[in-house]
């Protein structure tokens, strides 16, 4: 019970909140009744669930940046990061690429937002090349980035992951890599019309990673305090973005459950705050640790993600969001019996 209300004593706050506002906005948009108020509840839930499966992976890796944050910048996490995570990133940021992608105003895709959640939709959707793009584009250099690291000592699939990390000795080879699969596949796999916007979001994403990669390592082997504030803070923004590639999918996925964007704000609001402390909780309880494999897993993950969201920018392939949390998710469990596997043959006999 500590545990429970240490780590998820605000996430059960915040869950309570958002399904009383899920349940007001059932019950008066459904005509006041008691029907359309359990349906409402339902559908956060539901929406709660599907946030926390896709994003669990995402709690892992966060977890491996957040430990080398301090205290302070950790705290911020949780706070100030979880306030860009729900309004900024689940709901300004769907809005900023509808207007960009659309041509229509902010005020307008704001009115569409709230008053025609149907058309929204639609808007949205019409963005989904981008937003695969941009999403698969980022989330590939983060699967990369790790598995093709020459000083990565610790090894899941010894042989993969021992090729990889000696290739991983070439300057530049993860972005080359990533570079030439949004090449090829906007060439073969896109629509012509949407070729450009498809490559222009997939560099977007690409030049993104690398400028908070870039930003990390300047700062990375600095321990002068002046300049711990300013670590902190590339820390920060690089998860904010990461959470930002991990959640586009999932509000377009949102969607197909409800166009109500009140019961979807509400819905993965719930689920970001539960992945923020189950962050908190794998940093204090030193999870990544005691499961030596459980950051390959999410990583693994990672990548699967970034695979799916590349080849949907395709229109005719749609994979539901229920099959990509599940793979993630099986990614997590064979990593935990892999590591628990591992512990037990290294006791001494």
């Amino acid at each position: 019970m500590k545990t429970l209300r240490e780590f998820f004593g605000f996430s059960i706050l915040v869950t309570v909140v958002c399904l009383v506002v899920a349940a007001w906005d059932g019950y008066v948009r459904g005509g006041s009744t008691w029907t359309a108020l359990a349906n409402a509840l339902i559908i956060a839930v539901l929406l709660g669930v599907l946030e926390v499966s896709l994003s669990f992976d995402n709690a892992v890796v966060n977890a491996s940046v957040l430990r080398t944050m301090s205290e302070k910048w950790q705290r911020r996490f949780l706070t100030w990061g979880i306030l860009i995570a729900v309004f900024g990133m689940r709901f300004i940021f769907p809005i900023v690429i509808v207007a960009a992608t659309s041509g229509l105003g902010m005020i307008e895709v704001v009115r569409a937002a709230f008053g025609e959640p149907e058309f929204y939709a639609q808007q949205l959707e019409k963005a989904h090349v981008s937003i695969s793009a941009f999403g698969g584009a980022f989330l590939m250099m983060v699967f990369l980035k790790y598995f093709m690291d020459p000083d990565k000592e610790e090894h899941w699939l010894q042989r993969t992951e021992g090729v990889l990390a000696r290739i991983g000795k070439l300057d530049t080879v993860q972005a080359v890599i990533v570079g030439t699969l949004l090449l090829v596949i906007t060439q073969y796999f896109v629509a012509p019309e949407e070729k450009l916007q498809a490559l222009s979001a997939g560099f977007i994403g690409l030049l993104v990673y690398l400028v908070m990669d870039a930003i990390g390592n300047l700062f990375e082997a600095d321990n002068v305090t002046a300049k711990a504030g300013a670590a902190g803070f590339s820390a920060f923004m690089y998860l904010e973005i990461l959470d930002a590639s991990f959640s586009l999918d999932g509000v377009i996925g949102a969607f197909a459950l409800t166009t109500d964007i009140v019961l979807i704000a509400a819905g993965l609001t719930i689920g970001a705050i539960f992945v923020r402390s189950l962050t908190i909780m794998m940093v204090k309880k030193g999870t990544l640790e005691a499961y030596r494999f459980l950051e390959h897993g999410a990583h693994y993950g990672i990548g699967a993600l970034a695979i799916i969201m590349l080849i949907s920018m395709n229109r005719d392939v749609h994979i539901p969001e229920v099959i990509t949390g599940l793979i993630g998710a099986g990614f997590i469990v064979v990593a935990v019996i892999a590591s628990l596997r591992a512990n037990k043959r290294d006791l001494p006999a």
